[in-house]
């Protein structure tokens, strides 16, 4: 027999994580471009973060050169999207206000990161993103933006060799909330995320 699937996240019933969305309205859209081996991946966060957010888009691939969503979004926001990913070029957002910490960048991009309409994100393994990252030369175009280190991470249920490494939700949450200058809003569904972690735990003790 077929097993039965949530028709909200597509996960098996009894694996079902709908009780841990948090209705949020973000103001800047999200884009989320995810490797195919993280669509089926049980452990993954961006099913819980796009549930989450009202203005989220996933595009699945490896390459994005024939996708015309990606394309309409870079033109549509052009110098206003970026992407967030640690190239040698990005920005550091810090926290109340974006503040350049690249002394090698001009003074004028300041006012123009504060303008941020739209966020880039990559889904996948730390080697897969950056797979993901070079086979692209479209995220080559665009500005890129990076978190400030230091900033914990809550996911527990997978674990990376890479030093400072959060998931895609807490990334996410992470920048929107600098980007938008709210961090209250995304404190919620960071806090469902602590649940969603010890929810999937649970799988895997049952299975030991």
């Amino acid at each position: 027999m077929s097993r039965v699937l949530c028709q909200q996240c597509q996960r098996p019933e009894k694996a079902c994580i709908c009780a841990f969305t948090v209705a949020i309205d973000n103001h800047i859209p999200v884009i989320v471009l995810q490797h195919p081996s993280e669509v089926k991946q049980s452990k993954g966060t961006v099913s819980l973060l796009k549930q989450s957010l009202t203005n989220c888009e996933v595009i699945v691939g490896e390459t994005f050169a024939d996708s015309d969503i990606l394309r309409q979004r870079l033109i549509q926001y052009a110098d206003n999207i970026v992407l967030l990913y640690p190239s040698k070029q990005a920005l550091t957002l810090n926290f109340p206000a974006l503040t350049i910490t690249d002394n090698n960048q001009s003074e004028d991009i300041e006012p123009k990161l504060s303008e941020i309409k739209c966020i880039i994100i990559l889904d996948g393994t730390w080697k897969k993103a950056y797979r993901m990252f070079m086979s692209n030369a479209c995220l080559h175009n665009i500005k890129h933006i990076v978190l400030p280190q230091g900033i914990a991470s809550l996911y527990e249920i997978r674990k990376t060799k890479k030093d400072h490494a959060l998931s895609s939700l807490e990334a996410c949450c992470h920048a929107l909330a600098r980007v938008e200058n709210e961090p209250e809003k995304y404190q919620n569904l960071l806090n469902s995320f602590v649940k969603f972690n010890k929810f999937q735990q649970s799988f895997s003790q049952h299975s030991d």
